[in-house]
Parts: structure tokens; C-alpha cells; sequence
């Protein structure tokens, strides 16, 4: 399952299954759960943790230290749950001290080539990053999200959970649950409609989105006028919850 040319530390832990490729190496820290492959020439090393049944492409690099400069080698550590795919050339870093000193993935993810996960991002389950997509540091990605090639995010931002960015986007505030952004800098042009389609969300609740939407962004209220709106005269639902209660918790402004 290991293969010979294989460099794995001393202290490395990888359950019994665990099947690395050629030229892979692996750190000292490093623990890896059942079901995981690990591809040619990939590098995973600081003090990062790896679930079960993951798919480590070949080149992919895993917990290096932060491209951040106030980064001075703090024990600081990278999470990755369980059944994501990482493809080639992709980088996902350990945390920083500033930022909580881990960085954390879910599970059910699909990291194109070449995207980049930066020190203190929380991406959440079911997440796409496509290829060349980039996070920047202290980024939050919500479940179901979807970001399009050459995307980016900056720091502190967050993205909220089923949105849709459209490759190229350049998000610099905070994106709405259900949404579709596009452009630089970002703005929301619509619902994500087909996706939530997708994902079984019930007529009813659909349409209480669609109203939410309009009264955020097509009726001119300021946005405590519109949250108000909302919450007095449209049913009550989780998903709906979801959507006022990120709007209420944004610091860095929405994306209008």
C-alpha cells in the first residue's frame, strides 16, 4: 500500500489501508484515517490531521506553513474531514496564531487543480472550489458553495452557504446564502435557483426566498428595514433563518 520510494517520518500515523503513491512525502506530525490515498509526489507535512476515505491527487500540497509573514513557526495545525478530493497542484495551509492557529475543512469536498485553501479558512461540507479558485486568509465558505475558476475571495470574508460565484469573480464582502455573484468587484445578480432546485428545497420555502431576496435587494429599504420586513411577514423556516441571521451577523458589508 506504500510504495518504496515513498519518505514517511518516524512519527507519522496512518491507519492500515492508508495507500501512498511513489515520491510522496510525508511529515512527522501527519495523521491520516482509513480509506485515504495519497497520490505521486505530494507533500503533506506540519500538523495536520486527514480523515477517512480522502483522495489526495498527485503534486498536491498539504499543511504547509502560511504564506503570511507574521507567521514565525507557531505549532498551528490543518483539519481535512473525511471523503474530499484534493486534485493536482492544490495547497491548503496550517493556521496562524492570529487566526485560531487551525485551519479547518469538512467533508465531501472538491478542491480543483491549482486552488488554494489560506491559513484560518473554514470551509464547510459539499464545497466546490474550481480550478485556480483561491481563498485568502480567515476566509469562511459555508456549506453547498460553489466557487468558479480563477474566483477569488479576500480575507475575512465570508461566503454564505449555496451560493453560485461565477468564474473570474473577485469577492471583496460578505455573499449571501442562496445567491449568484459575479464580477469585480462581486455583486449578487440573482438566485441560485437551479441549485437549491437541485437540492430539494420545497416550493414553499423557495418562494419565501425569492420574497426574501426582493426585499434585500430590489426595494430600496436599508437592509435592519428590510431584515424586519421579512421576519413580520414571511413564513418561518430554517432556510430562511439561515438567510436573516447571516445578513444580521455580516461584518464586512454584503455584496449588493
Amino acid at each position: 500500500m506504500i510504495h518504496p520510494t515513498a519518505i514517511i517520518a518516524p512519527g507519522a500515523k496512518l491507519a492500515a489501508d492508508v495507500c501512498v503513491g511513489p515520491y510522496a512525502v510525508i511529515g512527522e506530525h501527519v495523521s491520516i484515517g482509513s480509506g485515504t490515498t495519497v497520490g505521486p509526489h505530494s507533500v503533506i507535512e506540519g500538523r495536520t490531521t486527514i480523515g477517512i476515505d480522502n483522495q489526495i491527487f498527485q503534486f498536491a500540497s498539504i499543511g504547509a506553513v502560511p504564506q503570511d509573514l507574521k507567521f514565525h513557526g507557531e505549532q498551528t495545525t490543518l483539519i481535512i474531514g473525511d471523503r474530499n478530493k484534493i486534485r493536482e497542484f492544490t495547497t491548503l495551509h496550517l493556521g496562524t496564531e492570529d487566526g485560531g492557529a487551525v485551519t479547518r475543512v469538512g467533508d465531501d469536498n472538491l478542491f480543483m487543480a491549482y486552488s488554494h485553501v489560506a491559513h484560518d479558512c473554514l470551509v464547510g461540507n459539499h464545497v466546490i472550489l474550481a480550478n485556480c479558485a483561491t481563498l485568502a486568509g480567515h476566509v469562511v465558505v459555508d456549506d453547498y458553495a460553489i466557487m468558479g475558476g480563477l474566483s477569488a475571495v479576500h480575507q475575512f470574508t465570508r461566503v454564505g452557504a449555496h451560493v453560485m460565484a461565477s468564474g473570474g469573480s473577485m469577492i471583496a464582502q460578505d455573499v449571501p446564502p442562496y445567491t449568484i455573484v459575479q464580477g469585480d468587484r462581486a455583486k449578487v445578480v440573482g438566485l441560485n435557483l437551479v441549485g437549491l432546485k437541485r437540492r430539494g428545497f420545497p416550493a414553499a420555502v423557495l418562494k419565501s426566498i425569492k420574497q426574501a431576496y426582493k426585499l434585500v435587494f430590489r426595494s430600496g429599504m436599508k437592509l435592519d428595514e428590510a431584515i424586519a420586513e421579512i421576519e413580520r411577514t414571511l413564513d418561518v423556516s430554517a432556510e430562511l433563518d439561515l438567510f436573516t441571521h447571516f445578513l444580521k451577523k455580516s461584518e464586512r458589508g454584503l455584496a449588493r
